[in-house]
């Protein structure tokens, strides 16, 4: 995408108006800044009218600015290091709430989830999971996180569950050399991408398992070696990891596994009730209060 972007440019260099050839220079310098600007303020930044930045982007080919900035953005997926992100956070951020913007991009992150996870692949990964034999979950470094809480309620449902949170070769191989055609391997990997996800993925796709991506965009690494991809929007430019959106998608995994085997995980919670009831595993609230309303006496 890289590539393909900056050669547009390139070709389209000298027949660009003298405003049209500032927006190119800037966009060909500071990309990672310019993804996350509006067209106007992209305008301002460069010295151009608002309209100039539009007309650019038709220039190039795309219907519109928001696919032009979306086509800066996949250039830099990947590729932003940690000072970079800091440096755009602060950029779009700025002096504004920051309870608020985060909070509201969090929020979009959702809706575009919604709009872009394919609901097929979703079933069916929905399917693979409830009639495996052994289910492979791997995350590492933000990621792991997630990992462990699908692990948690998975382990609750199915009693074959695998969770991979290594980075090293030897330990991963040595967790995931025993899967087969009747296993699922989920992997989980978001900007900047695991390579070692990407590994599991592709040795999992090669012994036959069915492997699922749990990945951010069809340009992810881990999708070439999946049958089944669920895109969750993150956000690569931000001083942490968003995984707010791949949280709430792996919450619907989670119910919809529930319920395709209502019955079966019902009698599994219903011993549970019984043995967290009788160790006292979470506490009672009216006993709570009781305790409370003696120590005021």
């Amino acid at each position: 995408m890289i590539t393909h972007l900056l050669t547009r440019i390139d070709l389209l260099m000298n027949s660009f108006s003298k405003g049209q050839k500032k927006i190119a220079l800037y966009i060909e310098e500071h990309y990672d800044k310019a993804a996350f600007m509006t067209a106007s303020k992209l305008g301002e930044t460069v010295g151009v009218s608002e309209s100039t930045v539009v007309r650019f982007a038709t220039e190039l080919g795309y219907d519109g600015y928001p696919k032009l900035q979306k086509a800066m953005q996949e250039m830099i997926r990947n590729k932003l290091t940690s000072v970079q992100r800091i440096e755009v956070t602060s950029s779009r951020i700025g002096n504004d709430n920051v309870l608020d913007s985060v909070l509201n991009q969090d929020i979009d992150k959702i809706r575009r989830t919604i709009e872009e996870t394919s609901h097929r692949d979703f079933n069916r990964a929905v399917d693979e999971i409830c009639k495996a034999d052994r289910i492979y979950i791997f995350g590492v470094r933000s990621t792991a996180a997630i990992a462990s809480f699908l692990a948690y309620y998975f382990e609750l449902i199915f009693d074959n569950v695998r969770v991979i949170n290594s980075t090293s070769p030897a330990s991963t191989y040595e967790h995931i050399f025993r899967i087969t055609e009747n296993d699922v391997m989920i992997g989980i990997s978001f900007p900047r991408y695991s390579t070692m996800a990407v590994e599991a993925m592709n040795f999992a796709r090669s012994r036959g398992a069915h492997a699922i991506a749990i990945t951010d965009s069809m340009g992810s690494p881990l999708v070439q070696s999946a049958d089944s991809v669920l895109i969750a929007r993150s956000d690569m430019a931000s001083i942490v990891d968003s995984l707010v959106a791949p949280l709430s998608l792996i919450n619907a995994l989670i119910v919809a596994t529930v319920l395709k085997k209502k019955d079966e995980v019902s009698e599994t919670f219903k011993s549970l009730e019984q043995v967290w009831n009788r160790d006292g595993v979470y506490a009672n609230h009216e006993k709570t209060l009781d305790m409370a309303d003696n120590d005021d006496k």
